[in-house]
């Protein structure tokens, strides 16, 4: 018996490794006669339009390509994006466009490696885990991913949740709109049904959405064409301080996302490539860069109509400048901004309410819907991440309807329980604790993929040369550099012995494990001695387009 892990009967037993594969080195366990199959990402897969190899480019062949990337740049657009978009304009101005700009560069090249696994192996991220780290690492890998997956599901309920409170003018409670984010999203999933190619086209809707919402509302604040593109070509942030340089940080750790690289692995399996042709293989990388680079390109956009809006018409504005012009154009929410001289302090919520008092409450609404665009689209892909990410460390099929009532239900009952209780200042600000807890998770994807892309064993021809191997172990370094950054920050603003002294263990247990990652990742790199007692092992790479026979 032949099985592939998407479920479907490979024609034939051929398969790369010269010898026949032992069970535990496939993980993936055949599934048998008596269980159901499961509706996965990938019951159907998209054809390639057979042109000539030799031609350069292929508007065809780009069109056949698109989607995954698209898929994966929806997390550069959810709602805790758009907070650290509005608050960098508001904080700093067009100083940080630079940040973001570079942020988005890195996060290409790391979704560059996370495409290649992919298409290269036949592989996502997590099932690579699955094959080469001992069940200990795997399942504390796995838990750490998952963190960051409920993390990310948090933040795209309160951003629906405040969308949906906006566009009702309050009618919508949030412990409403909380529950609301329950229903739409079993909705849908019905969506897939319908075949692979209109869901991609259904996330570009909500692509498309987001532009001419945020885009709106950069051309009716018109900012400064020149700022913006100083802003963003100027790596400079004169007369910066502590509070502006916290904000860089926020920036690089909202647009990074850990679950984001596993998502994007299993995505680029979508496509029909025959995985025994290397030309067939080097052409498809090819192509899945250039439509995640279009794709990065547009999330970039977007993202820079939000920092922009919010530098041209609030950088350094006060409570008191936005308390008085709500009043006088009658808002309800004037009482969100005291009578006061303090820097004017925003987040999504109130950054609607301010757009809606300086400009009209068309921009009120108009952001709303850019707001729940961004949370219904952010919470599909999530859904898509849990499921990879359960299925590839655990070996576990469930359908997608159950993978989502457990990470929701898991998301909401926090989430209710402070906007049941709280204030929406409360509920807005669990994003600064959401956007610490995924940047702590942001070692556990990122050295995983550099690791299994410079293994020859695995990649083949097409792992990771010196300059790649060196490149991205800097650049990965410094990414995690910046995050932990940005978890000290917060953590000292605690204020609390009690939990100084938690965050204390907890940091050794966390730098114990990165450490572990990194001593495996060195080996893969080519640092052999470290390997003291030859304990570390990588199979041989097995095609999984085409795995090796089981008897049934």
């Amino acid at each position: 018996l032949t099985t592939d892990p998407d479920g479907e009967h490979a024609a034939s037993g051929r398969y790369k490794a010269s010898t026949r594969v032992p069970p535990e080195l496939y993980s993936p366990a055949s599934p048998g006669p008596q269980r159901e199959p499961i509706s996965t990402y990938f019951e159907e897969k998209v054809p390639i339009p057979e042109d000539d190899l030799t031609k350069l480019f292929s508007f065809r062949k780009l069109w056949a390509f698109t989607g995954p990337g698209f898929l994966m740049s929806i997390a550069y657009l959810d709602p805790g994006n758009i907070e650290s978009d509005l608050q960098s304009g508001a904080r700093a101005g067009f100083k940080l466009l630079w940040v973001l700009l570079g942020a988005t560069i890195i996060g290409l090249l790391l979704q560059r490696l996370a495409a290649r696994l992919g298409v290269v192996t036949g592989m996502h991220l997590a099932e690579v885990c699955n094959r080469h780290y001992p069940t200990v690492p795997r399942i504390i890998l796995w838990l750490m991913v998952e963190l960051a997956i409920i993390g990310s599901d948090m933040q795209e309920v309160i951003g629906s949740a405040i969308a949906l409170n906006l566009l009702s003018v309050g009618r919508i409670p949030l412990w409403a709109g909380v529950l609301i984010t329950i229903i739409d999203t079993f909705v849908f999933l019905f969506l897939d049904k319908y075949g692979l190619r209109k869901l991609e086209a259904f996330f570009g809707f909500l692509i498309t959405i987001m532009a001419l919402s945020f885009g709106y509302e950069y051309v009716r604040v018109a900012p400064n064409q020149g700022e913006v593109l100083k802003g963003m070509f100027v790596p400079y942030c004169s007369g910066c301080g502590p509070t502006q340089l916290e904000q860089a940080v926020g920036v690089v750790g909202a647009v990074i996302m850990p679950h984001n690289i596993y998502l994007h692995s299993a995505l680029v399996k979508s496509r029909d490539i025959n995985r025994e042709n290397k030309k067939e293989v080097k052409e498809a990388n090819k192509y899945y860069f250039i439509e995640s680079s279009i794709a990065l390109f547009v999330s970039f956009l977007i993202n820079v109509f939000v920092v922009a809006v919010f530098a041209e018409a609030f950088y350094g504005r006060t409570n008191m400048e936005v308390s008085l012009q709500c009043n006088e154009t009658g808002s309800a929410h004037s009482e969100l901004f005291p009578a006061n001289n303090e820097t004017l302090e925003v987040d999504i919520y109130k950054g609607g309410v301010v757009l809606g008092c300086f400009f009209g409450p068309a921009a009120l609404y108009i952001w709303a819907i850019g707001i729940l665009a961004a949370g219904q689209s952010s919470t599909m892909t999530g859904t898509y991440s849990g499921q990879f990410v359960m299925e590839g460390f655990l070996n576990l099929r469930w359908s997608r309807f159950a993978r989502v009532l457990l990470t929701r239900s898991i998301a909401i009952f926090p989430t209710l329980l402070v906007a049941v209780f709280q204030d929406v200042q409360h509920l807005t600000g669990m994003n600064d604790f959401l956007n610490v807890l995924q940047s702590m998770q942001l070692p556990f994807a990122l050295i995983p993929i550099l690791t299994f892309t410079s293994l020859t064993s695995l990649m083949n021809d097409f792992a990771n040369g010196l300059v790649w191997k060196i490149g991205g172990g800097l650049v990965i370094l410094v990414v995690c550099a910046i995050n932990m950054y940005f978890v000290v920050v917060y953590v000292t603003a605690l204020n609390s012995i009690v939990l100084y002294v938690f965050s204390a263990l907890l940091s050794i247990a966390y730098l114990s494990f990165v450490s572990y990652l990194v001593w495996r990742c060195l080996i893969a790199l080519g640092v052999s001695r470290l390997d003291f007692r030859g304990s570390v092992q990588y199979p041989p790479a097995v095609l999984m387009d085409e795995q090796p026979e089981f008897d049934s």
